[in-house]
């Protein structure tokens, strides 16, 4: 059996640095959307998060 070693003290310290790292966008798709982008970007070798950032600063970089 697996023992979980991600501890209390891990997971705050873990959300302590993301909130003083990060800022956080939430965005909404349709039911069964989140799936298939999901999908796509493990298909291109991307983490869900990753392709989101990517797609939001090509569209940047290629728009006046």
């Amino acid at each position: 059996m697996a023992v979980n070693k991600y501890t209390e003290a891990r997971k705050r310290a873990n959300e302590k640095y993301n909130a003083k790292a990060y800022d956080e966008i939430k965005i909404r798709v349709y039911k069964g959307e989140k799936d298939k982008i999901k999908l796509y970007a493990q298909e291109h070798g991307e983490s869900l998060n990753a392709f989101i950032n990517r797609a939001i600063y090509e569209t940047m970089k290629n728009t006046p």
